[in-house]
């Protein structure tokens, strides 16, 4: 066996079909191949994760529940390192300032170098340096705390400044009115209240759909165990940041357990853990209401605004009021990352003797990491920007930056869709970022439909023929230059001929337009757009460059709070005209369909429900007295109740993460042996949840109403797709068709928008070319789609292009051109248009 090969023999997890296969180590690898072919299978559940368990092992830790993949044999592995599309934080106070430590060094020159206003006398207190080296960890943090200087001026003692004077997260440096949050959330009192159908609560009437009685002695217990005070008797008035966080994140204690409402409260409450008021009501008061729609009406029981003390900057006034040559932290936070890089070089030129002895460290780790992070593509962004509010690719590249500087060798890393979010300019700052891993002496695995990073690849493996069933062999391995020449290689199809279609798809001319007057949210600089409707429309631009503020921050809220009433505030705007000649909006993001296990496909779209009523149908069901209840692993009755419907058991790990085992009782199918006895054309519930969503379109071929909802998902690119397969699982890409396929199984007349985040994440070429179809036939229904999209394949067929940039950042946000892709590529000054020229000439 070559030391320079991974060799497998006989994989055949999930739909590989006992396959066997080298692949080159030291090498940048792409697996690329239809959705649901078996890429992320091999890469990640097998290569991946075994990876992964031999390193565990081999420094002697616990493996156990950490199960062989199905694999005769794998030899030649490394210790293996995944960067997925799934965010991992999701908390509201991270940024991209504290995700990547950038924020931390920050404070550290601040809290060395920063001059600030005496309070007394109102003149400038210098730094008091000291040369003692500087070092960043726990005693770093709270190095100061308690000292005391005075001012020079006037001799007031005054406090020695720490880094915990410009951390958000700690009381010191903290604003105290949202205590660090820089958003502040209130109940609307006069659309909780009704005298007409009032409950008596402490002499107050108070009228809540969602049941005010308990929601609101649920909030004042949960003020008792946060520490606030909360008399129900008087305005509710506003509870801050502490409110923002109880109502939309919850919390977890096992203390507030016992302070918990009469009745009998969930399973994971018993637990320990505390839902959150929100889930609580959602759980319970859903009046049929859709999730999109319980979320809007929920809404409009809240108005969130940025915090009137700190203007949403975070940090108390004494913080806000330091500054490093001339700057303050917060206006370095909002700078782009590139702007911070600029600005870092300036202030070193600018450096005494004794400050650069003082700076000096910290000033070189900051280049470091910016330098980085700008080499990655995200430049762009700013540190003060929320970390959940980042798409799947912008956290992937982060957290890839963070892999650069590690300086690690031979390691396998595992990446998926590096380039999603990307333009193609910027995809190829990329394809020179993973070739420096590469030339570390590390194999860089990629999954990958991009066609640049394809042809940039040292070696392709090609899946396929097919998806699920149809898939999981390999159709080719070798070079870039094999692939093409192959001729049964679909991807070989394309990387000779890029083009999806010859020319966008004709249909009758509309002379109705939506216009967006005065766009200035974020980076758009006052611009003025007009969006032709009965189209389908691509917005584009180099990352950054103010696409997601003009579609989501701006139109989406906008017309979130026309036709749905939600209280959230669009983005900065004039004025926007054409709303008579649209019905509705329906927003299909990236965000995941559920944060559970529980939640796949087949509950999201609602088929299960169809499915669950073809089941409590059955002769044998009806005998039993079984009703569709009966059928869900949601709800006690006939689910597992050892594993709750889950059909796993998590076992706690201590130190390391927790680990997922098969439930003993029913062997991972969920039910009860009496559910399973009831079979539907010979398969039972269980065995439905793991067929995928082609194999169950042929099961069900003789109910229309669960046929209809499945050849939606199979005519988005999701036929591979198991239907019970856990919604935590799934890609963003994933999750947006999903979402796509539960909105187009409505139905409709036309005269709806479609607002649509990058929908061709996660698809090859020849699934998107499926996707145009379904876009299309959308449009030439008298509907209006608009993709936010980067892949020049599908913004070459559509019917507009509006082309935002021309960079990202403060150096985007213009409208640089608008019109058909034939004329986009005409103008040479935007970098939209040099690579659409490329593309249609060939």
């Amino acid at each position: 066996m070559s030391p320079n090969e991974i060799i497998i023999r006989g994989a055949r997890m999930h739909n590989l079909k006992n396959i066997n296969l080298s692949i080159p180590k030291n090498k940048l690898v792409v697996f690329t191949g239809l959705s649901g072919s078996g890429k992320s299978t091999l890469a990640f559940d097998t290569l991946y994760k075994e990876g992964a368990r031999q390193f565990m092992e081999s420094l002697g830790l616990v493996t156990d529940g950490m199960s062989k993949p199905q694999v005769d044999m794998i030899s030649g592995l490394s210790p293996s390192i995944s960067v997925d599309q799934h965010p991992g934080n999701r908390n509201p106070r991270s940024t991209v300032g504290t995700a990547t430590e950038l924020f931390t060094y920050l404070r550290v020159l601040y809290a060395r170098l920063g001059h600030r206003p005496c309070p007394k006398c109102g003149q400038d207190v210098p730094p008091a340096l000291n040369l003692k080296e500087l070092s960043i960890d726990e005693n770093e943090e709270n190095a100061g705390e308690g000292d005391m200087v005075a001012c020079p001026h006037c001799g007031s003692p005054l406090p020695e400044i720490s880094m915990t004077n410009f951390s958000f997260n700690k009381p010191a440096g903290a604003c105290p009115t949202c205590t660090g949050l820089g958003v502040m959330a209130d109940i609307i009192l006069e659309k909780c209240f009704d005298p007409t159908k009032s409950l008596k609560n402490n002499g107050v009437l108070i009228w809540d759909p969602f049941n005010a009685e308990r929601f609101l002695t649920t909030l004042q217990r949960a003020g008792q165990h946060y520490g606030f005070t909360f008399d129900i008797d008087q305005p509710i008035g506003d509870l801050g940041a502490v409110q923002h966080d109880l109502l939309f994140y919850g919390v977890n204690s096992k203390q507030f357990t016992q302070h918990f409402p009469t009745h009998k409260p969930p399973s994971t409450v018993l637990k320990g853990n505390f839902e959150g008021v929100i889930t609580n009501l959602k759980r319970r008061y859903t009046d049929g209401l859709t999730e999109s729609g319980l979320k809007v009406k929920l809404d409009t029981l809240f108005a969130r605004q940025t915090c009137p003390d700190c203007k949403g900057t975070r940090l108390c006034l004494e913080s806000r009021q330091v500054k490093v040559n001339g700057c303050s932290i917060i206006e370095i936070s909002q700078m782009s990352l590139e702007g911070v890089a600029a600005w870092i070089q300036a202030l070193t030129d600018s450096l005494s003797e004794e400050e650069r002895l003082i700076a000096g460290p910290v000033v070189v780790d900051l280049m470091e990491r910016l330098s980085r992070l700008i080499t990655i593509g995200v430049g762009y962004l700013t540190m003060d920007r929320s970390y959940p509010s980042l798409s799947a690719g912008e956290g992937q590249r982060l957290r890839l930056a963070a892999l650069l500087g590690s300086g690690l060798t031979g390691v396998l890393y595992v990446l998926d869709e590096p380039t999603i979010g990307l333009h193609q300019r910027d995809t190829t700052r990329l394809i020179k970022v993973l070739r420096q891993l590469r030339d570390l002496g590390n194999t860089v695995l990629v999954i990958e439909h991009d066609i640049e990073m394809i042809e940039s690849a040292d070696y392709v493996i090609e899946f396929g023929p097919g998806a699920g069933k149809y898939g999981g062999e390999i159709v080719i391995a070798g070079t870039p230059a094999e692939i093409t020449t192959h001729p049964t290689s679909i991807t070989g199809k394309y990387l000779s001929n890029r083009r999806l279609a010859e020319k966008p798809h004709p249909r009758n001319q509309s002379s109705h337009q939506l216009v967006i007057n005065g766009a200035k949210e974020n980076n758009l600089k006052d611009i003025c757009v007009s969006i032709p409707l009965e189209r389908l429309v691509a917005v584009t631009g180099v990352s950054g460059s103010g696409k997601s503020s003009l579609v989501f921050d701006i139109l989406d809220r906008a017309a979130r709070c026309k036709y749905y009433g939600a209280s959230e505030p669009p983005g900065k705007y004039q004025s926007i005209e054409g709303w008579e000649y649209i019905d509705r909006v329906v927003t299909v993001d990236q965000s995941p369909i559920g944060r559970i296990p529980r939640s796949n496909a087949a509950t999201y779209t609602e088929v299960f429900t169809s499915i669950r009523e073809v089941f409590a149908s059955v002769q044998e069901a009806r005998q039993r007295n079984l009703t569709s209840r009966h059928f869900s692993f949601n709800v006690p009755g006939g689910r597992c109740e050892r594993c709750e419907g889950a059909g796993v058991l998590s076992i706690n790990m201590h130190f390391l993460p927790d680990i997922q085992v098969r439930c003993p009782v029913c062997h991972g199918m969920r039910f009860k042996k009496e559910i399973l006895a009831v079979k539907h054309q010979g398969v039972n519930i269980a065995q439905v949840l793991d067929m995928s969503i082609d194999d169950a379109l042929n099961l069900f071929n003789m109910n229309p109403e669960v046929v209809n909802r499945l050849k939606i998902l199979s005519e988005v690119g999701l036929g591979y797709l198991q239907l019970g397969q856990p919604a935590t699982t799934l890609s963003g890409g994933e999750a947006q068709r999903v979402k796509l396929a539960k909105e187009l199984s409505r139905g409709g007349k036309g005269h709806t928008l479609y607002l649509l985040d990058e929908p061709t994440t996660g698809l090859h070429l020849a699934d998107i070319t499926r996707l145009l179809l379904l876009l299309q036939r959308l449009v030439d229904t008298g509907n209006t789609v608009i993709v936010v999209e980067h892949n020049l394949e599908l913004v070459a067929a559509v019917d507009w292009v509006i082309d935002l940039g021309p960079e990202g950042g403060n150096a985007g946000g213009q409208l640089l051109a608008a019109g058909t892709p034939l004329y986009i590529s005409q103008f040479a000054n935007t970098i939209t248009g040099q690579c659409l020229k490329q593309l249609l000439s060939v």
